[in-house]
């Protein structure tokens, strides 16, 4: 597990350092700026993870062949895998400019949307490289290729800061773009990524029996429909979970730049530190679904209750880490004493739900490599939309506890959703139920 799981992590952990970067590096321009980069982002990605968890069920369908040992229907399934992800791009794009334009009908703080709108515009365009990008990286991983995954996001990380540096604030006799720069920085990175991982996939498939060049590029609408059946309930599940802090985050804007900012800096600490977590689920699906393929009913809770055990350790540290030095984190991002001080009170609320954020995406990942995608969608409807959500925003305003009554409310729904998805796979393990993935 650990073997799959530090590349990937790596991986994800270099996939949300550019978010990372873009904030940082519009620091300068004021709070404004910061958050609207942050909401921006995260807003995107809220319609954009839709397409991502849609893709997700390549890890059931790609993983579980190959454990059979089917090379050649790894490859219908990657071929299957782009051309959902086309129809999806295009379907998402339409939806984002919809988006796009309705922005200034949501109250944001005037301050705010006067970055947000320009951002959020320029930043539609990364979609298809985006779909692309996942599609190789589900089917590389599901296939235990995760090192050049790593690698390439390196290299696009690499770019991304250059691309930012010289389009944000105008260096090498180039204007400055402003925020709308860490926009145009975005999508050259992430059209380096898919590009890199295609090449990636072209070469290692170049000597291996069963090859690409053996399996024709046909539409085939009734994969097409299996991967976005199966995948549909798992796209739903992050959108929900993504969605909630997309709502916060929006909710927080129609605070003030102060609160915004606070809550989008703390917002990529947390997020950076679930990406190890949200690695390790994906290994877990990996790993699971190798095992159903192989009808192995001892590695596959093996594989699960290995990567449940490395998340809680890795989650139970980063809680410590945000109770004890908050303000380090912090500084990395602004130095202004507001947005400190409240970023101080939002981390230790998130050193409350760390240990149960772990648990619930690596078992979320672990039931995915089961072939079970409805659980998790269905427990993050409820934990987060019927119970966290309105908490927070009666604490928030009726109850006057500002954007920490927010983050109180998603941490009591994460605390739910976490404990009752680890009870759901011990008990789904169990039983010795194998999906046919052909």
């Amino acid at each position: 597990m650990i073997n799959l799981a530090v590349p990937v992590v790596l991986a994800e952990m270099g996939w949300f350092a550019m978010s990372i970067v873009d904030t940082m590096m519009v620091g300068p321009l004021g709070p404004a700026a910061i958050g609207a980069v942050g909401m921006g982002g995260i807003l995107f990605m809220t319609l954009m993870v839709f397409g991502l968890g849609t893709l997700l069920a390549l890890d059931t369908f790609v993983s579980q062949n190959f454990g059979a040992g089917r090379i050649d229907e790894c490859h219908r399934w990657l071929f299957a895998g782009l051309q959902l992800a086309a129809v999806l791009s295009v379907a998402l794009m339409v939806v984002a400019v919809v988006g796009v334009a309705l922005l200034p009908s949501f109250g944001f703080h005037p301050e705010i949307l006067a970055e947000l709108v320009p951002y959020t515009k320029h930043l539609v365009w990364s979609a298809p490289p985006l779909m692309a990008y996942v599609v190789f990286r589900r089917y590389l991983q599901a296939m235990n290729l995760v090192r050049p995954v790593m690698f390439a996001l390196v290299a696009a990380n690499v770019i991304n800061a250059l691309v930012n540096w010289v389009l944000i604030f105008g260096h090498l006799g180039l204007p400055a773009f402003g925020v709308v720069g860490a926009a145009y920085a975005t999508v050259a990175s992430r059209l380096v990524l898919a590009v890199s991982l295609f090449a990636i996939i072209l070469y290692n498939e170049r000597d291996r029996p069963s090859g690409l060049h053996d399996v024709p590029f046909d539409w085939e609408w009734d994969r097409v429909w299996r991967l976005f059946r199966l995948g549909w309930p798992a796209a739903l599940q992050i959108t929900l979970e993504v969605g909630v802090f997309a709502a916060a985050s929006a909710l927080a804007g129609r605070i003030g730049p102060l609160a915004s900012a606070a809550n989008q800096v703390v917002l990529n600490i947390a997020g950076f530190i679930f990406m190890i977590p949200f690695g390790i689920g994906s290994a877990a699906a990996v790993r699971v679904g190798q095992a159903v393929g192989r009808q192995d009913a001892v590695g596959v809770r093996r594989a699960g209750w290995a990567a449940l055990g490395l998340a809680s350790g890795v989650m139970v540290l980063s809680a410590i880490m945000f109770f004890t030095i908050p303000v380090t984190l912090i500084r990395v991002y602004t130095s202004d004493p507001s947005v400190i001080e409240m970023g101080i009170v939002l981390l230790f609320i998130c050193s409350v739900f760390q240990l149960f954020d772990g648990l619930q995406t690596v078992a979320t990942g672990a039931l995915r490599g089961l072939g079970d995608t409805r659980t998790a969608m269905a427990f993050n409807l409820v934990g987060h939309w019927m119970i966290g959500l309105p908490i927070g925003y009666w604490l928030c305003f009726s109850g006057g506890w500002g954007v920490a009554g927010l983050w109180t409310g998603l941490s009591i729904g994460l605390i739910l959703i976490g404990a009752s998805l680890l009870v759901v796979w011990h008990l789904k393990s169990r039983v010795s139920v194998f999906v046919e993935a052909s």
